[in-house]
């Protein structure tokens, strides 16, 4: 045991620790972010037996879970990589292009799980864009010496984006519903349709017909 403390201790190792550690990191999220949501969604809107329904959790929470942990691996592995080819020294470039490579690695093959990922990615990207507010957002905790703090939008902004995001939704749902991610189409359908039709009271407050 003395002899791991040491190498966990030791400053030479902490590069290539730290992308085990990233490794498991980003397992242990996707397990916390993708069983519940894949649960709550199984039970609003899978279909077959709960065996089947066990099976289709089960693989969505691996493939996310396995995915992110692949990401991280690589995109710290290209980080390193690319500054110990520049000498130590990290360029801004170096992040762009380790997230590319990774990013057509794991995320390149499109599947259920990676599409909604990769959605979800995108439209932080492009919120991005939005001019931020004077403020960072309020926390209870101070952030760590040297780290950056996340600001909101703008206030006045964000209300024209949020506008035109449900403008744009809601016209691609009735006109070009087959472009909607489907997670996301169900969850319209769900609260727009659906609630076009019932037969009796029970049907009306209870559940869908």
């Amino acid at each position: 045991m003395s002899t791991i403390e040491a190498i966990i201790s030791n400053p030479a190792y902490q590069p290539f620790l730290a992308i085990l550690k990233g490794a498991r990191n980003g397992f242990v999220y996707g397990v916390k972010v993708r069983f519940p949501h894949a649960l709550v969604m199984s039970i609003l809107f899978g279909r077959g037996d709960w065996k089947t329904r066990a099976r289709v959790i089960f693989r969505a929470t691996k493939q996310h879970a396995f995915n992110l942990a692949k990401f991280v691996t690589l995109y710290k592995t290209f980080m390193l990589i690319q500054q110990r080819a520049n000498g130590g020294k990290p360029r801004s470039s170096d992040t762009f292009l380790a997230g590319l490579l990774g990013g057509y690695i794991v995320f390149g093959e499109r599947t259920a799980v990676n599409e909604q990922i990769v959605l979800y990615v995108v439209s932080r990207v492009v919120s991005s864009f939005i001019p931020r507010a004077g403020s960072p957002y309020s926390s209870s905790s101070p952030p760590a010496p040297g780290t950056v703090k996340p600001m909101p939008p703008d206030s006045r902004y964000f209300t024209v984006f949020a506008a035109l995001a449900w403008g744009a939704v809601m016209w691609l749902f009735e006109h070009r519903g087959e472009t909607i991610q489907p997670g996301m189409f169900n969850s319209m359908v769900y609260l727009y349709r659906d609630s076009e039709r019932w037969k009796d009271l029970k049907t009306l407050l209870w559940h869908n017909t």
